[in-house]
Parts: structure tokens; C-alpha cells; sequence
């Protein structure tokens, strides 16, 4: 099976499939089933309500890459809503994949 990627994730928000994408946010952040829902519906809130919001969204691709760990935990704050330990582990879990 390949690799989920973030554009799987926007595909199935924009599809309306939420616990596809909360699926993939379990994978892509190592998020338990309850703060993969919850981002879900923070990122979907936050792309309705915010005509800005996908370019930040879409920022997080180039912090992962070549940001540091704060414009990261940022990001996932902003994007996703995730706080604390959630927030903590998202960050280790997408270093894990794209090593700075």
C-alpha cells in the first residue's frame, strides 16, 4: 500500500469523506481516532471560514521540508488545531518522515 500524503487528506475533505481523512490524519500524525476527528473539523471550519487559510495550509508542506521544529508545531496549531501532546508527537512522528 503506498505512502498516505497530505493530498490524499485534502482529497477526502474536499470529497466530504471525514473519516477518510481523519484515517489519513491517524497515519500522517500518529493521532489517536478522537484528535484526528477533531482536526478534521478544525481544518474543514477553518478552510470554510478563512479565504486565506489553504495557502497557510499548504505551508506546512515547505516547513516540513525545510523548516524547523517550531514553524512545524505552528502550523499544526493553526491547521489542525493540535495542542500539547498531540501537537508534540505530530511534529516527531512527520520528522520521522522528513528529517531535518
Amino acid at each position: 500500500m503506498a505512502q498516505m500524503t497530505f493530498r490524499d487528506f485534502v482529497g477526502a475533505v474536499m470529497g466530504s469523506d471525514l473519516a477518510r481523512a481523519a484515517e489519513v490524519l491517524e497515519a500522517l500524525l500518529s493521532l489517536d481516532k478522537t484528535a484526528a476527528a477533531a482536526a478534521v473539523a478544525h481544518f474543514q471550519k477553518s478552510m470554510t471560514d478563512d479565504p486565506g487559510f489553504m495557502g497557510k495550509a499548504m505551508g506546512l508542506r515547505t516547513a516540513v521540508t525545510s523548516g524547523s521544529d517550531g514553524e512545524i508545531a505552528a502550523l499544526l496549531g493553526d491547521c489542525f488545531g493540535l495542542t500539547g501532546a498531540a501537537k508534540d508527537g505530530a511534529v516527531a512522528t512527520l520528522r520521522k518522515q522528513y528529517p531535518a
